[in-house]
């Protein structure tokens, strides 16, 4: 499936991408407006990346604001937060949840900390990186299955595994991050440590964000999620990933994420991923169930609940 894509996308990119971007304008919101309970907002940070807010609490899950270039992504410069991106992306956390600590994932999470007092969710991999900041006391290494409260949200981090982009066979910078000093930490020594899916309660809702494009069967035990937050870059990957995780987790809509290009700049018009294919994505959703919607959301434009309408 991956090698069938890249062909059908190097012999017509052009009709691939505008097919894309309007799916993604036709898409927009659906009926995700009417799941969020009145007062909560989400909002979509590219790449993995949301805010959810609710009653004063702000959650940011995989907040990737710097934007490192293809350029620097492939050189050994040391890969750092970027304090104006972040101070004009992210003013105010609560919690910062990082589902595993790729760059594209777990960058910004130190100084977001830093600058908000947020405490920071992860794997061990994401407190090394926050002990390289000299924030080992703002981390919080999870359990799996344990419920963290935080504000009016109740956050689980289940068991889960990152799509093997590597022609298929294995995963990119595999492992936990091991350097010793931040001058020697470029993009490619950002290693993926253990993956997470999120599951979050808020407001009567609940959501599940899964940050790659693979999931672990037997690990998930939550049914029935309201809004699955899903990544599909790669899921050419992964073996009928998205069927997978329809069947598993029973959503009433899905938002595909992760699909537009991460070495832009989020303050530049959004381009989509290389073969991102968000057509085909729409189509395996729709192959997968009749009753599961697809609703897309617009990069930096937040979403509000509808209000409750008076009888």
């Amino acid at each position: 499936m991956p090698l069938r894509s890249l062909l059908v996308y190097l012999a017509r990119p052009r009709r691939r991408s505008a097919a894309d971007q309007a799916a993604q304008l036709e898409l927009a919101v659906g009926p995700l407006r009417h799941l969020l309970p009145p007062g909560m907002t989400i909002e979509w940070l590219g790449t993995a990346g949301f805010r959810l807010a609710l009653d004063g609490t702000t959650l940011l899950i995989d907040p990737y604001l710097t934007r490192i270039s293809l350029r620097g992504f492939l050189g050994r410069r040391a890969a750092l937060p970027d304090a104006q991106a972040v101070a004009r992306f992210a003013p105010r956390a609560d919690a910062v949840l990082i589902g595993h600590a790729h760059f594209d994932h777990a960058l910004d999470a130190p100084l977001i900390a830093r600058e908000t007092g947020a405490r920071v969710y992860g794997s061990r991999s994401t407190a090394h990186l926050m002990a390289l900041h000299g924030l080992a006391d703002r981390m919080v290494e999870v359990e799996p299955y344990q419920v963290y409260p935080v504000g009016p949200f109740e956050i689980t981090f289940v068991p889960s595994a990152h799509a093997k982009l590597v022609l298929g066979v294995a995963v990119p910078m595999d492992g936990d991050i091991t350097c010793e000093h931040l001058d020697q930490l470029s993009a490619r020594d950002y290693g993926c440590g253990q993956v997470y899916g999120l599951h979050i309660r808020a407001g009567g809702v609940t959501f599940y964000h899964q940050g790659s494009a693979e999931i672990v069967d037997e690990a998930v035990q939550h049914r029935g999620v309201d809004i699955l937050l899903s990544a599909i870059a790669g899921r050419g990957f992964s073996r009928r990933y998205l069927e997978r995780a329809i069947r598993l987790l029973e959503p009433k809509v899905v938002v595909p994420h992760h699909h537009d290009d991460f070495f832009r700049p989020l303050d530049q018009p959004m381009e989509l991923s290389f073969n991102v294919d968000l057509c085909g994505a729409v189509e395996e959703v729709r192959r997968a169930s009749s009753e599961v919607a697809v609703a897309t959301l617009g990069r930096l434009e937040p979403l509000a609940g509808a209000a409750v309408s008076a009888s």
